[in-house]
This record gives C-alpha cells, structure tokens and sequence, in this order.
C-alpha cells in the first residue's frame, strides 16, 4: 500500500561518494587476477583466474569512457573451469550501512544444477562466512539461464529467463548485518538513477548474513562454466550517489499475538533527517503509519498488519530513492508436553517454517523430505526432516521441565543417508542438543563419530567433543531408535531398545553425570555442525515427555482397531470415521504447516471439512485413550 506525500524527482550527484572498489580487469592480456591485487584463497596453483584479449564486456551507459565506469573496455575476468578463487579485500572492513556490487556479466554455458560464481566476504580469506551470493543455472527452457542470489548454499532463483551470450548489468544490495538483507536487479538495458527507479528487485531475501563486509569474490564453481565479469563496482549508496538525508534505522518488530496459527506483526523503523524533501513511501505488505518524514524531522514509521515469517521491502522515492528490507519475526508458541512431531509438512519446504520450530544459526535448511523410517513399535506417520554438513540450527521449544517434573525424555528415529562428505576417521560432532527452552542454551549432547565406514554415538552434558561413546557400530542406512533422559540426576541413552519392555530402570547404552545438575530442560534442537564432521542424515518420529511411560503412549500411533476414514480424498466437503467401538473421539485435523484448521469432540462418524481449501492435510483421531494419525487429501 501507498502513502504519497508527493514525489520529487533526485538528480544524480557525484559518483565517487563511498566507492569501496573498482576493478576494470584492464591489464595485459591474458594476465593472472592473483598477479594484479586479488588474492588467492582457494585452489591456489590450479586453473588460475585470467583475463582474456580484448574481451571486455560493453553495455551502454555503463561501460566505456562515457559510460558510468568512465573506463576503456579492454580485458574481463573469464570464470571457465575449476581451480582457483581469488577476491579482492576493501580498504577497510564495511560493518554498518548498505553496499551495493554492481558488474557486467556474460554467460557462455552454465549447468544444471547451478552455482555462484561471486559473492562478498570477510576479504582476503576463503574462511566463511561468505554471503550475497550470485548464481546461475540453466533454465529450463533449452538455451536460456536464471540468475539467482542468496546468503547461503540455496539459491533462490529468478524465474525470467535470460539469453547466453549477452551482456546484463547485476547491481546486489547488501545490508551490513547479522540478517543481511539483500536485492538483486538483473538490468537488461539502462543503468537506474536511483533504488526506486530501478523497480522491484528480482530477489529478495535475508538471513545467514555477516556484519562484517571486507571484500568481493570471484568463484569457479564448475569446469562446465563459462561466465565472463568485468565493471566491477562496490560503493556505500546507490552507483556513488549522494547519500540522502533521510536516514532510517534498525527496526523493531513485534508480534501482535502469539499463537499456534500464523500471526501478524508490527515494524517500527525510526528515521532521522526528516523534513528535508518530499518523500513517498510504499511497501510490499502491511499498512503504512506513524510519522510522516516530509514534514517532521525525527520520527518513526509503522508497519501494521505483516503476516509472520513474511518478509517485505519499504521503497522510498522522491526527494531520495531506497529500498528497506525487513526481516519478519517468529510468532511462535512453546510446545505443551508431551510433544509428538510427526514432521507433517510439504516436502521440499523447511522445517524451521513451520509454527513448532524456530531456525537458530546460519546456512542451509533443514528441509522436509518424503517418507518415514520404520521401528517395531511405532507406526510412522507425515514426512521426515533431511539436514548435514553445514547450515541452520532448528529449535523447538517445550514446556519448561525441572525436578520437580520427575525427568524429560525424547525419543527419535535417525537414518544416516551419506557420509560421503566426512573423510577423517574419527571425526566427531554433535547433532543433537536438549536446551534449557527460549534462551536455547546447550544442556545435553548426542555426538556422531566416523568409524571407517561406520559410525559410533556418543552422549555428553558439556563440551564440544566427547569420549564416552558406545561401542556399537552402525551403517549408513540403519534405522536407529535413540531414547534420551535425564532424571536431574544422570543423562542416560538407550540406542535401539525394545520399546515394549524400556522402563528408566533398563540398563542404558550411555551414560553422564554432569558436574553441576542441570536446573531446565525445554527444548530440542537438531544442529547442522560442519561439511567434515556432519553426515547427511534422516530424522523422523520425535516424541518428548516426562516418562518413558509418556514416550510409549504418544508412539502408539494408529492403534485404533478398526479405524477407517472415507472417502479419501475427500470430493463433497464430509469424510467418515469408522472404529469398532464407535465411542466418542477427539478429531483434529491439520494443515501442511502443522497449524491446527479444526478440532471437534463427536461420537458422530461424519466430519465437515466443507471450510477447509483443497489441498492436503493430516487429521489425528483419539478414541478410548488410543491415537491414530492420517493423511487426508480434501479435493
């Protein structure tokens, strides 16, 4: 929506304001980058990164002595195999503000699955972490390419397609933080006066940044690439322009509620140098309100009305053009216990979207896959969550659980799919945690250790690496069962038990008794540790309560006798129940993202969905103390 206050026209000012790097690729031909001020940080002495013979891109207004860059055309960077990555460090770090990376490229032949090929970093090092990403791929229509950008090793990719062998100005603005918000346009002519002339970005997105910006780089990521960069530009503000004098501040978001739907949000962004122009403001979600800065000097503008885990982009024009990114907040409740996570989620999206978990730390997703593991004793249901090598913690918070509570206790299933990535032997890490709940504080650690071609598991309270591991060695493909206490006493881990007969008085394969007891337990979190040390791995069927009694109860899963539910999918808004008792039961049916969309208590066997859109969802039955869960299609 639109606030107008009026709109101005800004003339462009000097372009040499904020420059943090400048690069013409303009030495002899054929010369090597790391020969000419950039410096090597990965696969030093291999297919080194060279400039070409008179190959310097051209793109009108940007390139050439009267062009933008105000510089002969002559050689470009060419990014044509595997081996060598150089970058070139800024004069002095970035840790605060915008930076805007604005290139020319060329794509000969990209690939498939796509890569990037520059990205900004700390500078000087190839040690992450690396972010602003740019990538390529082959589209899928035969001869053309998508450009994608991200913070992390998932690209997020345009769906326009672009052509091979054509020259496209890139501009990737990038907000100095930890959240780091970024844009990329894809301009296929004409170099934009301002942000806000430039139109809406073809990526947005946030997360896994760096408050800490110290240089750009340039990555060979595939022998079947053949991209060629020149013009590279680096600067404080918009292509150099004068910084304007509104200025606006890190934001504030709030929840409006916190429930275990999806909620709104409100932005407060403070601004100063107000009243200096005519300025209009217009986002991409919410309603503008609070302070209007045409006519007052320091203030705060408001944004109502945000759906939760909705990223959206403020544009300022006028006097001044720019664009705000704002990262939305998680409105998420603290699970009751006990607790049963089935993963019932669309495959392919991420777990920490979903309203029962929360990402923590940086990189890839854990992400939803197809499908379940298999335990005697637990009949699977949902989906399955896939994560490894290196990338996001995901969090889920329970109800706070101390002494007083007798213990807590979490059981899951693990299958490792590929532990190709770890090559050490006897490389270890923790992939498990029990936190003390919000704070997320690490309590409690399952270790994975490689054993040849096999894996061990280890428990510890503390520290970030453990010798109490047991002997038993697992493969690659094993379903294993892993049961977790502590009784605020002793840490304890059963590895495959026999669920029909596990009590706490079964003799554990693990073991530890930390040295200062543990006050609280409330959360569990699956932690990706690093592409040498984490294996590629499968989790299904959480279940945390405060007895293994409550463990085995919420595992029997679809034991109703007799349970039917049809017509399946669902084609007249109605299904049916059929049990062998018939008794009243409690039906709750879920969405995809795990909120719930109704919850009846009926000793009817017909359930209305007329209310509920097309699409899939879970419903859970329980009748006579016995639960059962289903997959339900309502077309």
């Amino acid at each position: 929506m639109k606030k107008l206050y009026t709109l101005l026209l800004l003339a462009i000012a000097s372009v040499s304001f904020g420059q943090v790097v400048s690069e013409d690729f303009n030495y002899a031909d054929s010369s090597i980058l790391n020969a000419n001020g950039w410096t090597v940080h990965s696969g030093a002495g291999t297919n080194a990164i060279d400039v070409g013979v008179s190959n310097g891109l051209t793109y009108t207004g940007y390139s050439g002595l009267t062009g933008f860059t105000a510089a002969a055309v002559g050689n470009a960077a060419r990014l044509d195999n595997t081996g060598e990555d150089v970058n070139k460090a800024f004069l002095a770090p970035v840790t605060s503000g915008s930076l805007y990376y604005s290139f020319l490229v060329n794509v000969t032949a990209a690939e498939a699955t796509g890569g990037y090929f520059t990205h900004l970093g700390p500078g000087g090092t190839g040690t992450s972490p690396f972010f602003g990403k740019i990538y390529v791929k082959n589209s899928a229509t035969t001869g053309k390419i998508n450009f994608g950008a991200s913070n992390t090793n998932t690209a997020i990719y345009s769906t326009v397609d672009y052509d091979l062998n054509t020259t496209y100005l890139i501009i990737l603005k990038y907000d100095v933080s930890a959240t780091g918000a970024l844009s990329m346009w894809v301009k296929t002519t004409g170099v934009p006066a301002t942000e806000a002339a430039a139109g809406t970005a073809d990526i947005t997105t946030s997360g896994s940044g760096s408050a800490n910006a110290g240089g750009v780089y340039l990555r060979q990521y595939n022998a079947a690439q053949n991209i060629t960069v020149d013009g590279i530009r680096v600067y404080a503000t918009w292509f150099g322009t004068t910084p304007c004098a509104l200025a606006l501040a890190t934001e504030t978001t709030t929840c409006d509620a916190v429930t275990s739907g999806i909620d709104t949000y409100t932005t407060t962004i403070p601004f100063t140098g107000g009243n200096t122009g005519t300025y209009t403001l217009a986002t991409t979600a919410g309603t503008i309100g609070g302070d209007n800065p045409s006519t007052t000097a320091t203030g705060n503008i408001i944004i109502t009305g945000v759906t939760e885990g909705a990223n959206f982009t403020l544009t300022v024009s006028g006097t001044c053009g720019f664009t705000k990114i704002v990262s939305a907040p998680e409105c998420k409740i603290v699970n009751a216990l006990p607790y049963s996570e089935s993963f019932p989620y669309t495959v392919g999206t991420f777990l920490g979207t979903s309203q029962k978990w929360t990402n923590a730390n940086t990189g890839d997703d854990v992400t939803l896959v197809a499908g379940n593991l298999s335990y005697t004793g637990i009949t699977s249901s949902g989906n399955a969550a896939s994560f490894g090598l290196d990338g996001k913690e995901c969090h889920t918070p329970f109800t706070a659980t101390t002494s007083a509570d007798g213990g807590l206790y979490a059981s899951f299933l693990i299958n490792v799919t590929d532990y190709a990535n770890v090559t050490t032997d006897g490389n270890q890490d923790y992939f498990v945690v029990l936190t003390d709940g919000a704070s997320a504080n690490f309590k409690a650690r399952l270790f994975i250790k490689k054993t040849a071609n096999q894996y061990q598991l280890g428990l510890a309270s503390a520290g970030t690496t453990t010798t109490n591991y047991d002997p038993t060695l697992f493969n690659v493909g094993d379903t294993v069962l892993i049961v977790v206490g502590y009784d605020f006493t002793t840490l304890k881990a059963w590895l495959n038990p026999t669920l029909a007969t596990l009590t706490d008085s079964t003799t554990p394969n693990l073991t530890d008794t930390p040295t200062a007891a543990i006050a609280t337990l409330g959360g569990f979190l699956l932690r990706q540790g690093s592409t040498t040390t984490t294996p590629t791995m499968t989790i299904d069927e959480l279940r945390i309560s405060t007895t293994i009694a409550g463990l085995l109860t919420s595992n029997q899963v679809n034991t109703i006798s007799g349970l039917s539910v049809y017509p399946n999918p669902v084609k007249n808004g109605v299904f049916y129940i059929n049990t062998d008792a018939n008794a009243e039961r409690t039906v709750t049916v879920f969405d995809v993202l795990g909120k719930q969309v109704l919850n009846t208590k009926t000793s009817e066997s017909v359930i209305n969905v007329s209310s509920l859109n097309t699409g899939i969802y879970m419903v859970q039955i329980t009748e006579e103390g016995k639960t059962a869960t289903k997959k339900l299609v309502i077309e």
